[in-house]
């Protein structure tokens, strides 16, 4: 869906040399070293994986493949309008993101899954509980754009032990990846398994989109 998707943004047809990198902005998941490889033509894995998608697309009829130069066809236009009607699939916007504004993100996406949200609530930076009278801290998110991470784990491990709520560290670049995952091997080997880590992007791609489909995920959960 992100190569139709994109190909209707553009206009309809793309040379896929430029599909390549055009399609990075739709997988936030990919590391800062990925995405350089896939940018200076070194990330044989990501071209096949585009080039196998493209192929099942020109089978199903979806575009048209022509020495390189992939366009979108009627049928694409139609499986994009119906597959995305109400959820698009956000692409990542370059504009930085603050610690607040992230903030508001992770409580407006609580509050659209049905959850009673709060930011700076005690010494956390964002909590959900399941309603305005619950006593239990169901989500407990630590947002950290500069700071000690160390910190953040710490907090988190207190909200864990206490009540078992469900922890998420929130990063703000792909880099701290690697910092988050040493303090997991040596101090806070416990919440390997527990703790969730997210990056800006992410939450930003999760608020896009739930924006979206919010009331009918809060039916689906019964809230």
């Amino acid at each position: 869906m992100p190569i139709l998707q994109e190909l209707v943004a553009i206009g309809g047809a793309e040379d896929v040399r430029f599909l390549y990198e055009r399609l990075i902005a739709y997988f936030p998941q990919l590391s800062d070293g990925e995405i350089q490889e896939i940018k200076n033509g070194k990330q044989a894995s990501w071209r096949k994986l585009v080039q196998r998608a493209g192929k099942q697309l020109d089978a199903k009829n979806f575009l048209c493949r022509r020495r390189g130069f992939w366009s979108i066809t009627e049928k694409g236009k139609q499986k994009v309008e119906t597959e995305t009607e109400g959820f698009l699939i956000a692409k990542t916007e370059e504009k930085e993101l603050s610690h607040g504004e992230i903030q508001r993100m992770i409580c407006e996406i609580g509050e659209s899954l049905g959850f009673q949200a709060e930011s700076e609530f005690e010494f956390y930076d964002v909590v959900w509980r399941e309603n305005e009278k619950s006593p239990r801290l169901s989500h407990v998110f630590e947002v950290q754009s500069k700071g000690n991470i160390d910190s953040a784990f710490a907090k988190l491990k207190r909200a864990y032990d206490a009540q078992r709520s469900k922890i998420f560290l929130v990063l703000s670049s792909e880099r701290d990846l690697n910092r988050a995952g040493k303090s997991l091997e040596r101090e806070f080997r416990d919440l390997e398994n527990i703790a969730l880590i997210l990056t800006f992007t992410q939450v930003r791609q999760v608020h896009q989109n739930l924006n979206n489909v919010a009331k009918i995920l809060r039916a689906f959960l019964g809230k």
